[in-house]
């Protein structure tokens, strides 16, 4: 583990050693080690500094950083720590999970090299867990792979094609999830979290309805892109196939 005096500390957390002082004395930071008269901080130092520094920036204050900090100590859940569990106590993603052998995993989507498999990890598909399994993380895609790898289709053109899906909608959903954090802004103010009933009521239905309107919008406009590419790649692609072909 790295090592660090407070004057490194504070340059590898981007902010100053007075900053480093202050939060210790709020106790929004542990105490460093002494060695002699020298005060040692480690990593776990600074991953709470940055912490501490991305909070700030998305405009919680020193309170809320101290309350979210100690129900963190005392285990409990990110979301009861901000107090909006309720909100937040079912996840958007509902796909099915499954743990499989390596092996299985190849038969299900006709991989031969370790690359392939790789790459569904990284466009999070599965993940490799202990005793050489994975467990997959969308059920109901991989195996769709599969039929298409069956149908002739390369897995390494399928995993390229789903990466590049995965990143348009990474940014559709930071846009949705961007938009709900203004609005709460905007009516509540920077760094507000629910107090009281009312308005936790207030956000989790905003959430509620802002999970169902986006997913149906995404399915719906994702079929409608579809048909759309559908029409103009077909018309393309009759246009320059030879006229026996396409008659």
């Amino acid at each position: 583990m790295t090592e660090y005096r407070i004057d490194d500390l504070a340059r590898a957390a981007g902010t100053t050693t007075r900053n480093v002082r202050g939060y210790q004395d709020r106790g929004l930071l542990p105490r460093p080690v002494k060695r002699g008269r020298i005060a040692i901080y480690t990593d776990t130092h600074l991953a709470r500094l940055t912490l501490i520094n991305n909070l700030l920036k998305r405009g919680f204050t020193a309170r809320h950083i101290a309350d979210f900090i100690r129900g963190m100590q005392r285990g409990d859940d990110l979301a009861k720590v901000l107090g909006v569990d309720e909100i937040l106590a079912e996840p958007w993603s509902t796909a099915t999970l499954e743990r499989v052998s390596t092996e299985s995993l190849r038969s299900i989507v006709g991989s031969r090299h370790d690359e392939e498999l790789d790459g569904l990890e990284r466009i999070n598909l599965v993940k490799k867990v202990g005793g050489g399994d994975y467990v997959i993380l969308d059920s109901d895609t991989v195996h769709g792979i599969g039929r298409l790898v069956d149908l002739g289709l390369s897995l390494p053109s399928i995993i390229e094609v789903f990466g590049k899906l995965e990143a348009q909608v990474d940014g559709a959903a930071t846009t949705l999830i961007s938009a709900a954090r203004d609005e709460f802004v905007s009516r509540r103010g920077e760094g507000w979290v629910p107090r009281g009933d009312e308005e936790s009521e207030w956000a989790a239905v905003l959430m509620s309805e802002m999970r169902t309107t986006a997913t149906n919008a995404a399915h719906n406009a994702l079929n409608r892109a579809m048909d759309r590419a559908l029409r103009l790649e077909l018309k393309d692609y009759l246009t320059q196939a030879p006229d026996d072909a396409a008659s």
